[in-house]
């Protein structure tokens, strides 16, 4: 383990914190912003594993991670002007952001071998839905779309996703993306007993 892997693991370790936060968020500006900086951390983590480990092993996974980076910070940007201007220009974006991730993900199911391309097809449109629902109102779509996304991602970052070479777990992998789906159970267990504190208590009449 040279100095940049084991960097590698700070920053992931970091990411977790960013993206376990970002879903105790109910804000969405604030919820881009937070998640934006954790995709940030996501990208530089992966820049490390290949500075360690050879860049071209983890092109695809910078790429995706600086194209994570840019739609939500981009979407922060959108949601804090709060303007029909701004909401055109958002919608025009969304627009372009499932395009390119329509191309991309059409050219890693091709190019991954047959026996998998069943998980990057899931991938793929599972990434499509978590788009659209981050830039969706309310606090739900976003929350529902992120748990069947990291469930996809989860699984390509385990050997059901390597059928030649060498078997291994990404296990900080494995943590980012069950970050999101803890954090998401949580809120939602805050969600319920902040509701059900709220209901108004049944008074009985005195005799």
């Amino acid at each position: 383990m040279n100095q940049w892997f084991i960097l590698a693991q700070i920053l992931g370790v970091v990411t977790i914190t960013f993206e376990f936060w970002s879903y105790q968020i109910k804000d969405k500006t604030r919820y881009f912003l937070i998640t934006g900086i954790g995709s940030f951390f996501w990208m530089t983590m992966f820049i490390s594993i290949g500075l360690a480990t050879g860049i071209s092993t983890q092109a695809s996974l910078i790429v995706a991670s600086s194209y994570s980076t840019i739609r939500n910070l981009v979407f922060h940007k959108i949601f804090k002007a709060n303007t029909a201007e701004s909401r055109e220009k958002g919608l025009i974006f969304l627009v372009v952001m499932i395009v390119v991730a329509l191309i991309a993900g059409t050219l890693a199911v091709m190019n991954a071998p047959i026996e998998v391309r069943w998980l990057h097809t899931l991938g793929m449109l599972t990434s499509i839905a978590f788009v659209v629902g981050q830039y969706l109102p309310g606090v739900h779509y976003v929350r529902i779309t992120v748990v069947f996304y990291a469930a996809v991602v989860f699984l390509t970052q385990t050997p059901l996703n390597i059928l030649y070479g060498e078997f291994r777990w990404n296990i900080m992998g494995m943590m980012i993306e069950s970050s999101k789906i803890i954090s998401v159970l949580i809120f939602y267990l805050r969600f319920s007993a902040s509701a059900e504190s709220k209901m108004p208590t049944l008074q009985l009449a005195k005799p």
